[in-house]
């Protein structure tokens, strides 16, 4: 931290109890009063540096031996006037970033002006704020820092905290803290060590350099200025034309130091439980204060920051708007979340649930609402086909999944009424969920934990469910599911019949038109082949009848001679049904003779021997 010296007298000054002395040898005749703590002083130096002090003296009552005179609203206290009543001695002190400010306040209201010639008190402090303080990161930090309420009004009056913020917004836009802006905060996002340098006594590595994580250097110190310092640094910044992310980045870090809930998070490298407890009024106050910084633009602000800070807000019951600002907030960019983060329990004795549904609907409500304001694809103007892929429908779809999700974690809860359930799965548009295995996941969970749901409750809650967009693992389940009515377990087999067939009939389409594409490119020279075998096989079943005739023939013959009779006609005769017998068995042997043979273009042709019976061929020859 820079310095300016100043006096050159060794110190004269003692402390006693709650008072101080000034050993000169001379007895003091002046007293001065600042709250409880009292300084034996004399009056020539006092006179010779104030008007103010000048001028008490001279009011201040004749009738006992010391002059005593008070100072009850001196900028800084007793603290700050030892280092007055010190520069009035021309005493040994020095000017630093942690009491400029105080000093410069209390020159101002003592008015230690130039009347007393050069060197006074506040030509001093001025020239060392401005031209030493003002220029250093940490140091115009520090100086802030000091600006509290009990010199607040001075600090404003004479721009401190003005002058202050702007030189901090200017320097934060600069790519990094020049060699007296190193940061307050020495860990964190600054590392004062370098891989292989040695560390030397007063802590600084040699050869090391800050190591800078891009634009957020600075976070970690602005949390040490209090809430509205903060905010109006923060107005300035985004005034000079700092990007909103890095606004955004700074807000997150400020409020998980301060906030219940967040501030279990590390930083520096250290816990936060050193930092004093904010009651509940300073929370709530802190809490708004942040909902009104964070930048309004999506995917600024972490999803899962923004829900810690809704949780909080119910918690603390803050206001509708502030509640609803958040729910925005989260609902722009609801596809970032998980179910587990949407579990925000009931924290008001009014709901019996154990989650709050009505706050997810809400913020789902407000993530279609956004989804149609960026020109979100409709199922009435387009096939829900063409939806699925379509990038923008992504987001949409990734929600769809997450409320299925979410609604299978609270189906457990036996107070969630069915109306609440049902609106918030038919919230989900039709062409958002590719496939309802998710939803029907959660509708069989809330009908399992509900045991008592009347037969047309069921059907009610199934209705929100299109059974023809169940996979086959889910329609499996469902045949077999004894919760579901059973209206819609029939309707599940029906839908996946029609499928089967129209599968089915989808398979011999494309076989057919696969051979008509192959006749199609057949050449003449594949014709002629084809008719070439076909005369093969007409020549060698004809030979094949003449080998049956002679058979024939010899049987006619073996069978008159074992019977005895010649050319008989009687009716009782073996002979009037033989040829018949004959015929058939001629079609028997001629059908293994048929089969062996490829009669391309001969399909539904009857095929005649000399006895006239007649046979078709076979449905697998047609086929073939």
């Amino acid at each position: 931290m820079a310095c300016m010296k100043l006096g050159s007298r060794a110190d004269l000054f003692q402390r006693q109890g709650q008072a101080w002395f000034c050993k000169t040898g001379l007895a003091s005749d002046v007293v001065v009063e600042v709250g409880d703590i009292s300084f034996h002083l004399h009056k020539f130096p006092l006179l010779s540096r104030s008007v103010v002090l000048a001028r008490l003296i001279a009011e201040a009552p004749r009738e006992r031996e010391d002059c005593v005179i008070e100072l009850p609203d001196i900028p800084g206290g007793s603290k700050t006037f030892e280092l007055v009543a010190k520069f009035c001695y021309n005493v040994k002190l020095e000017l630093t970033a942690s009491n400029i400010a105080c000093l410069r306040c209390a020159a101002e209201h003592l008015q230690m002006t130039e009347e007393y010639g050069d060197g006074y008190l506040i030509s001093q402090t001025e020239t060392f704020l401005n031209q030493v303080v003002l220029r250093s990161w940490k140091d115009t930090l520090k100086a802030l820092q000091t600006c509290g309420d009990d010199i607040l009004p001075y600090a404003e009056e004479l721009h401190i905290v003005k002058r202050c913020i702007e030189s901090l917004s200017g320097q934060a836009l600069s790519s990094g803290p020049n060699l007296f802006g190193w940061p307050i905060v020495e860990q964190g996002f600054w590392s004062m060590q370098s891989p292989g340098s040695s560390v030397l006594w007063n802590g600084i590595s040699a050869g090391a350099k800050p190591n800078i994580s891009s634009s957020e250097w600075w976070y970690e110190d602005l949390t040490t200025l209090s809430l509205p310092l903060y905010k109006r640094l923060i107005a300035v910044m985004e005034s000079r034309g700092i990007s909103h992310k890095i606004i955004a980045g700074s807000v997150v870090v400020y409020a998980e130091k301060f906030l219940p809930g967040f501030n279990r998070h590390k930083v520096s490298g250290e816990s936060c439980n050193h930092l004093t407890p904010l009651s509940e009024e300073e929370q709530k106050i802190m809490l708004e204060d942040i909902v009104k910084l964070l930048p309004l633009q999506k995917g600024l602000v972490p999803t899962k920051f923004l829900l810690g800070l809704l949780r909080l807000a119910m918690i603390l019951q803050l206001s509708p708007s502030c509640i609803s600002s958040l729910e925005k907030r989260i609902g722009m960019q609801l596809d970032e979340v998980t179910a587990e983060d949407l579990l925000m329990p009931t924290f008001t004795c009014s709901d019996e649930t154990l989650y709050n549904v009505d706050c997810v609907q809400r913020v789902l409500e407000h993530f279609l609402s956004m989804d149609q304001v960026a020109g979100g694809a409709s199922p009435c103007s387009t096939n829900s086909s063409h939806l699925i892929g379509s990038p923008s429908l992504t987001p949409i779809t990734m929600v769809a999944k997450l409320i299925d999700g979410y609604l299978t974690e609270i189906s457990a809860d036996v107070n969630l009424k069915l109306p609440k359930f049902e609106a918030l799965a038919a919230a989900i548009p039709e062409f958002a969920r590719p496939l309802d295995d998710g939803l029907y996941r959660a509708i069989d969970m809330y009908l399992k934990n509900h045991p008592w749901l009347a037969e047309s409750e069921r059907e009610q809650l199934c209705r929100v469910m299109d059974c023809q967009k169940l996979s086959l693992e889910a329609c499996t389940h469902v045949a077999q599911n004894e919760r579901l009515p059973l209206r819609v377990i029939v309707q599940v087999l029906f839908f996946e019949q029609l499928q089967l067939r129209t599968s089915i009939a989808g398979c011999f389409m494309a076989s057919d038109n696969l051979e008509g594409s192959r006749y199609l490119l057949r050449s003449g020279a594949t014709a002629a082949r084809e008719n070439q075998i076909l005369k093969v096989g007409m020549d060698s079943m004809r030979t094949r009848v003449c080998e049956l005739e002679k058979e024939f023939s010899n049987m006619k013959k073996e069978i008159d001679k074992l019977s005895g009779v010649k050319n008989s006609t009687s009716s009782t005769s073996p002979w009037g049904t033989m040829p018949m017998l004959l015929g058939f068995k001629m079609c028997s042997a001629n059908e293994g003779s048929v089969r062996e043979q490829k009669v391309g273009g001969s399909k539904g042709k009857t095929l005649k021997n000399r006895y006239g019976f007649s046979r078709y061929p076979s449905a697998r020859h047609a086929n073939d």
